[in-house]
């Protein structure tokens, strides 16, 4: 990159379109090495083929799979928390091996993942069939006497029921694991989540039609349930029933609840050597766990040192068989050949990176890489620093500059940021947001290695853009005079005092001048003044014409230098010339008017001489004229204005009209409308020519719309840029509420508990009000005057990005 000319935000780089002829044994590192350079974007030249039918789509799905193991192996061990160390240097891998290493690692990984999972289902149905031993003996024994009445009674009622007639079915003919006591009544044991036991009881009280006895008892810790593997609240349940139905019933009943059944003996002795049956095992199962795992996270710190380099090779090389995609074997299928366009400055580059390609191959035949004449119009290149590229991305958000045009991220470096201090203006806020900025470029390097949030992320890229908006702000409210609306006698003594000292008089009455203008911006006196907002007013929206003016100017002066850099001097005569004397002729004289104004302390009334320049032009001015000869300047500048428009209509279709008879009678054919001249010199036919037909209703149509638009679009145009008065006006106007009627009557009174929460509430409202969202706001109809007033005059904004083909970008688009 060192070797490439200066950047040139003016224009973008130069392109060319070049052909490349690459031996299939040169073919992959070719494509890898312009990867690296990151200067060359190629043309999909099988673009009417599905990725299905595409040459390398073996090796692109390989490099999916094995970007899905990477993943695997990544998830896995952000899931078991294991550290890596710093990956020890080895040598390159290849693919190949990488991907017989993966498959051996996947293998295993899994065999373990699933002995693993195996053994804690059968660690927590073991642990769960402990509690439901403790808890069920608890219940059916701890209160024995009164058992044995409860368990009569309930006999007693289902023998007096001699329709209830127990049937038994064919499965229930295997060995039951409900324990059966002397008195004929069964019991089932288990868990059941917390939540459901309500439920649960009544579905089997409904079932059974009340033949049954329900016991539960919430378990002292929370349990893992051994199918969804989530840590819930259980009870132990015990149902005692009598016959082979209910016992049907009641099974399929767990089953829809989830309930799981386990078996417990009546015998105590026997309950407990079940219990420590099942103790010595849960012992042995969580020594083998940990010994899985320590085998397990040795395993996965094994690949965890290199997984993050693997990962980022598989990328590049799936990067480069979606390349080699877009490319297109020859008649002889031993060459590859490929189409791209690349910056005239970086071809030298390219050729020394393809040469190296093909001594590192060790190919016989070199790779041919030359130009190409192109049809199409070549991609937009611009680059840019961190500097320039949030403006760049600001002009970019409303459309791509056409090759070669003239850029407005040039002047939108300056105009942007100081159209939004024009709204913002206040060098107390304009300090809080210089702070912000300060933090954000100080942890720059910090910031950019980290993964942001998708508003951390935009403001951080934002963060010299919010530099000079802070800057701007701050010299705005220098010149309003404004500090969190207060204002300040920075630069001396203010030129007006009250008529006498008791300054009765002040805000019916006014003040009175003793001594020279204030030296800088507004003078302190006016703010509180019976005629603050009428002056404040009257300036703001003085200079917001002067700069919408100016501005518009600006961006017809830029299609002058398109036309000249484009050799377009139809456009020129026809286009540029009376755009600049309609502009002028009505709001350069408006703006000529408030200068004037300003200088001389004139009363004129500016809006009856701009109204009656229109309605009467020959009346005589009276007490509003300015200037000698201003009648008659009226006069010029209203024929001008009104020449200005059919000059814009009519001349240039004509001419293109009589262009193409000409051309056509010399065997020539009309280019497109709208872009340059035609050179009588170039060939009919060529690259350089496009093939149109000239359709004269369709020019005419055209550049009448254009000379409408512009006409109206003057107008309100001028007229939107009076958004900067009203945003400035709405900016100082909620200042002067939130210091007034928070801060000043919090201060008013002696409690000092008063006085802190007035002073958070005029922080909080500063700082979330002010500072976010009227800055939003100034920064959305600043983005507004640029995109709109602005940009129209000049900027097509048809073009497409230069996207190269670069392994950089594929680390972006990652992070």
């Amino acid at each position: 990159m060192e070797r490439l000319p200066p950047m040139d935000l003016m224009r973008s780089e130069k392109m060319t379109l070049v052909q490349l002829i690459i031996p299939a044994e040169s073919a992959h590192r070719a494509v890898s090495y312009l990867g690296e350079l990151g200067l060359l974007q190629f043309r999909d030249l099988n673009a009417e083929k599905s990725p299905f039918q595409r040459t390398f789509v073996n090796q692109v799905k390989r490099c999916a799979e094995i970007s899905r193991k990477l993943r695997f192996f990544k998830d896995q061990i952000s899931k078991a928390g294991v550290v890596s160390s710093d990956p020890v240097m080895q040598p390159d891998i290849h693919l190949e091996d990488l991907e017989i290493q993966l498959a051996e690692h996947e293998h295993v990984l899994t065999e373990m993942n699933s002995n693993s999972e195996k053994l804690q289902q059968s660690y927590m149905e073991l642990l769960e069939f402990k509690v439901v031993l403790q808890k069920a003996s608890a219940v059916l024994f701890s209160n024995h006497g009164h058992a044995v009445p409860e368990e009569r009674e309930l006999e007693e009622n289902i023998n007096s029921k001699g329709d209830y007639v127990e049937t038994p079915f064919l499965f229930e003919q295997e060995t039951s694991m409900e324990p059966t006591n002397q008195s004929g009544l069964r019991f089932i044991s288990g868990t059941i989540c917390k939540s459901k036991v309500l439920n649960f009881e009544r579905m089997l009280f409904r079932a059974t039609r009340g033949n049954m006895l329900f016991n539960q008892e919430p378990a002292d810790d929370q349990l893992m349930d051994p199918i969804s593997n989530e840590m819930i609240e259980k009870a132990v349940f015990v149902v005692l029933f009598s016959g082979e139905r209910a016992r049907t019933k009641i099974l399929k009943i767990c089953e829809a609840f989830g309930a799981h059944s386990y078996p417990v003996p009546e015998d105590i002795s026997k309950q407990r050597q079940i219990i420590n049956e099942v103790s010595s095992r849960l012992a042995d199962i969580e020594a083998t766990l940990d010994a899985g795992t320590r085998h397990r996270n040795k395993a996965l710190a094994s690949v965890g040192d290199n997984v993050e380099k693997w990962m980022d090779m598989v990328r590049r090389e799936k990067a480069v068989y979606d390349t080699l995609n877009m490319l297109n074997f020859d008649v002889t299928k031993k060459c590859l050949v490929g189409e791209g366009w690349c910056p005239i400055s970086a071809t030298a580059q390219i050729q020394e990176a393809l040469q190296r390609a093909t001594f590192d191959s060790n190919s016989l035949v070199g790779i041919i890489f030359h130009s190409m004449d192109a049809l199409e119009s070549p991609p937009t290149y611009f680059r840019t620093n961190n500097f320039t590229s949030p403006y760049q991305e600001i002009v970019d958000a409303y459309g791509v500059a056409r090759y070669q045009e003239a850029n407005p991220a040039v002047y939108t470096v300056i105009t942007f940021p100081f159209l939004f201090a024009v709204m913002f203006g206040d060098w107390g806020h304009g300090i809080c947001l210089l702070l912000g900025a300060l933090v954000l470029i100080a942890c720059e390097k910090k910031l950019s290695a980290q993964r942001l949030g998708s508003f951390m992320e935009m403001l951080f890229g934002g963060r010299y853009v919010l530099l000079l908006m802070s800057l701007f702000s701050i010299y705005c409210g220098l010149i309003y005079n404004e500090f969190f609306c207060v204002p300040f006698h920075i630069f001396g003594a203010s030129a007006y005092k009250c008529r006498d000292n008791s300054c009765r008089d002040a805000h019916t009455i006014g003040l009175v001048k003793y001594r020279e203008t204030y030296p800088f911006g507004v003078d302190p006196r006016w703010r509180g003044s019976r005629s603050e907002l009428a002056f404040l007013n009257s300036l703001k929206m003085k200079m917001s014409i002067l700069l919408g003016v100016v501005h518009m100017n600006l961006g017809i002066l830029l299609s002058y230098f398109n036309a000249c850099f484009f050799g377009n001097s139809i456009d020129i005569r026809y286009q540029f010339v009376p755009q600049m004397i309609f502009l002028n002729s009505l709001f350069g004289y408006l703006s000529l008017l408030i200068v004037v104004k300003w200088c001389t302390g004139s009363q004129a009334d500016l809006y009856h001489v701009m109204i009656y320049m229109f309605l009467s032009p020959f009346e005589k001015l009276g007490e509003n004229q300015l200037f000698w000869g201003q009648g008659v300047l009226q006069v010029v500048l209203l024929l001008s204005a009104l020449i200005a428009v059919p000059w814009m209509l009519f001349p240039k279709p004509f001419i293109l009209k009589k262009l193409y008879d000409e051309r056509f009678f010399q065997g020539q054919t009309y280019g497109k409308l709208n872009t340059t001249e035609m050179d009588p010199e170039v060939e009919p036919g060529s690259a350089g020519q496009h093939q149109e037909e000239f359709n004269f209703s369709e020019v005419f149509v055209h550049q009448m719309i254009h000379a409408i638009e512009f006409v109206l679009g003057s107008v309100s145009n001028t007229a939107s840029y009076l958004r900067l008065w009203a945003l400035s006006l709405a900016h100082s106007e909620l200042s002067t509420v939130f210091y007034e009627k928070v801060l000043l009557l919090a201060w008013g009174y002696e409690n000092l508990i008063i006085r802190i929460i007035g002073l958070v509430v005029f922080a909080f409202a500063t700082a979330f009000i002010l500072l976010m969202m009227e800055s939003l706001s100034a920064f959305l109809h600043a983005l507004r005057l640029h995109w709109v007033e602005f940009q129209n005059k000049f900027y097509y904004g048809d073009g497409y990005k230069f996207k190269p083909f670069s392994f950089a970008s594929l680390i972006d688009d990652e992070n």
